[in-house]
């Protein structure tokens, strides 16, 4: 059963998630990347309800959700995640984000450690952006200022998928196309920035209390497997999955694993949060 909710902080007029499962369930919460909102999550939904409550959010200014200003920051995302889970009662969560969903969750795990279980990072890194990514975020930034947001996410949205995939289902990349082409260009410029100013989180990694998850296309344009892997040791526990057929969208490209990886975390992550409270 899908139920809606909606909040609303200083920050966020509106704030709109879409939970899924039994409220007594363990609960994973996704969030989506750049450039898509909560229907990015629409293969792997329904392969983990029926165990966990989901929490799948729209990022605020994307979908139902909106934020006040020009600007936003991965902090203040992650902590309207937070508002979302205080205000369902939820104490701890699996925090599970894909590329800007997981700068998003290593935000979150920066500022609220006593509300994860669990993290599970979806084809992102703890590392900064270098400057060489950063002038490419910048000049992007003035491609869409001057009218070019369709430009910009044609050129964009096919290499985030594996060659292999793109050419067998050209209508999944339609769809998020069009997905993306709905969101404002103020938007995708204040995910830019916030992209841009975050910074590095491998702090988080060494200090964790918790589990990290890594999901890693071998197929990955964007979030380099060489450069990830670098950080999967970092943790003190760490679940490492590289899908050799994916690119940098396992959620469409392989969902059936992604669902399965995630399942297991999630259930390892509970169960080691339920054994450290009865010791």
């Amino acid at each position: 059963m899908e139920t809606r909710i909606r909040i609303s902080t200083s920050k966020f007029p509106q704030l709109t998630a879409r939970q899924y499962g039994m409220e007594n369930q363990p609960t994973i919460v996704l969030l989506h990347g750049f450039p898509a909102d909560s229907n990015l999550w629409r293969e792997v939904v329904p392969l983990l309800q029926d165990d966990f409550r989901i929490l799948v959010s729209d990022l605020p200014g994307v979908g139902e959700s909106s934020f006040s200003g020009d600007e936003v920051s991965v902090e203040a995302l992650a902590t309207g995640i937070a508002a979302l889970l205080k205000e369902q009662k939820i104490e701890k969560a699996i925090i599970a984000g894909h590329s800007m969903g997981g700068y998003i969750a290593f935000a979150f795990a920066a500022l609220f450690p006593e509300m994860v279980e669990g993290v599970s990072i979806i084809h992102s890194s703890a590392k900064a952006d270098d400057e060489e990514k950063i002038k490419a975020r910048r000049k992007s930034i003035e491609l869409i200022r001057k009218g070019g947001k369709e430009a910009f996410i044609n050129a964009m949205l096919p290499p985030l998928f594996a060659e292999s995939f793109r050419n067998a289902h050209p209508e999944v990349i339609e769809q998020q196309r069009r997905q993306a082409m709905e969101i404002a260009d103020a938007t995708l410029i204040a995910f830019y920035n916030a992209m841009i100013n975050r910074p590095e989180r491998l702090d988080v990694l060494r200090s964790a209390s918790f589990p990290v998850q890594w999901i890693i296309g071998a197929q990955d344009n964007l979030a380099s497997p060489e450069k990830v892997l670098q950080q999967t040791s970092l943790a003190n526990v760490n679940f490492v999955s590289v899908y050799p057929d994916s690119g940098h969208m396992a959620m469409l490209e392989d969902p059936q694993e992604l669902a399965k990886d995630i399942r297991a975390f999630a259930t390892y992550s509970t169960a080691r949060q339920t054994e450290e409270l009865s010791a």
